[in-house]
Formats: C-alpha cells, sequence, structure tokens
C-alpha cells in the first residue's frame, strides 16, 4: 500500500528568518495523523535566510540527520566538532545522553536549504557522536546510512536505514523490499512515478507498507532525486 502526503498539506512555519515545512507534527504544528512513521519522527524542509540560523540548543536520545540541498550549514557542538557542511553531503549527529549544537547558514549573502530529520534511536544514553560524508552523484540506489556502518555508510543507532536515488531523465530502478519492512520516499528533485501510478514531485513524501517490491522511474526531462528510509 502506497499513501501519498502532498508537500502542500505540510505543516508550515515562517519567523522570517527561517521557512519550514514540516511532514509530522513538530514545533507549533500538530496533526495527531501525523505523528510520525515507524522510528521516523522528522523531516523538516528547511530555509534559512542569510547568516541566520539555530542558536545554541539541546537534543537527547535521538538521531538527527542533515541534508542540505542549497548552500552550506555552520555546525558547531558541545562534543567539539565544528564542521562545515556543503550542499549534497550528509551529517549523523547521535545526541545520546545529550548534547549541544547551532547550525548556522554558513554564508551572509546565499540562502541555506536543508532537509533535517529526526529518528528515534533503539539504544539511548551513551556518549554522543558526529559523522559527515559525501556519497556522490551516482545514478541509481547509493546507500547512505546503516546500522553497522557496512561499506562505509554512516551508523544510525535503529534498525532503519536511509539511501539516496539519483535518476536520469527516462530511466528507471527497481527496489526489493523484505517482507515487514516499511518505506519511506521524500522526493527532492523532479518527479518520481512508482509502480502503483503515483507521482512523487518536490516536497511529497510516499508510506509504503505490506510491498515486496517498487519500480521507480523518471520519466520526466529533469533529473530525480529522492531520499529512501527503510524502517521496521
Amino acid at each position: 500500500m502506497i499513501t501519498m502526503r502532498k508537500a502542500e498539506d505540510r505543516g508550515p512555519a515562517n519567523f522570517g528568518w527561517l521557512n519550514s515545512f514540516h511532514t509530522f507534527s513538530f514545533g507549533n504544528y500538530y496533526d495527531p495523523k501525523h505523528m510520525g512513521f515507524s522510528h521516523l519522527r522528522v523531516i523538516n524542509d528547511d530555509t534559512v535566510s542569510p547568516g541566520a540560523g539555530f542558536d545554541t540548543h539541546g537534543h537527547k536520545d535521538m538521531e538527527i540527520i542533515s541534508l542540505v540541498l542549497q548552500g552550506r550549514i555552520a555546525h558547531k557542538d558541545s562534543a567539539g566538532n565544528v564542521e562545515e557542511l556543503p550542499a549534497g553531503e550528509f551529517q549523523l549527529m547521535s545526541a545520546g545522553k545529550g548534547i549541544y549544537h547551532s547550525e548556522f547558514n554558513a554564508s551572509e549573502k546565499d540562502t541555506l536549504k536543508f532537509l533535517q530529520i529526526w529518528i528515534q534511536p533503539n539504544v539511548t544514553g551513551g556518549a554522543p557522536g558526529y559523522q559527515q560524508k559525501a556519497f556522490g552523484e551516482a545514478q541509481g540506489i547509493t546507500t547512505v546510512i546503516t546500522p553497522d556502518g557496512a561499506n562505509g555508510t554512516l551508523s544510525i543507532k535503529q534498525n532503519a536505514s536511509l539511501s539516496q536515488l539519483i535518476l536520469a531523465p527516462q530511466t528507471q530502478d527497481k527496489l526489493t523490499i523484505e517482507a515487514g519492512r516499511n518505506v519511506y520516499i521524500h522526493q527532492i528533485e523532479g518527479e518520481l512515478s512508482l509502480n502503483n501510478g503515483t507521482t512523487l514531485k518536490p516536497g511529497d513524501g510516499a508510506k509504503i507498507t505490506k510491498e515486496t517490491a517498487l519500480d521507480l522511474k523518471n520519466t520526466g526531462q529533469e533529473r530525480v532525486k529522492a531520499i529512501i528510509f527503510d524502517l521496521e
């Protein structure tokens, strides 16, 4: 079964310096029908004004993923990590027993656009962790995050994985889904067609349950880019 979550139905939040759309309930946006999906708790589509950002704040027992779509994030945390995250790179911060961090638009003139993703961990407490890596722009499905960090992927404290999907115009791929697993797709660029006729546009999402495979097709003239979550 495939259930659409259209971009225009997401919860909006505009603070002037930050314009955000929430796939699931977050902050002042609350919808009991959209509290998350499996262990996936947050997908915020954030646009941050030049020079602005999130002042130092704390997190505990959460796996926090950032993917920059445009611009660069300036990251600083209480574990001593001071980094910049450019477009296309993935960042995974394990909050563990507690961490403080700040995230700012590293540019004073250019807009920052990024996805902020939270996944609830299956291990609580412990030391915070920080990982950051680029996985390129290869065609097809590229695994980015796994529970064990296999094959150079980032390691997450949950029985979950995250993959990047890139399809050139008029190409396709196939995703095999293990029995009992759930999949969530968040569309970033282009239009992605699924095997039941569903078409995802930028900002759209799809919950996939009780399926064994998905045909992923780009029938348009623009590149398709999406992220795919494999969840319990």
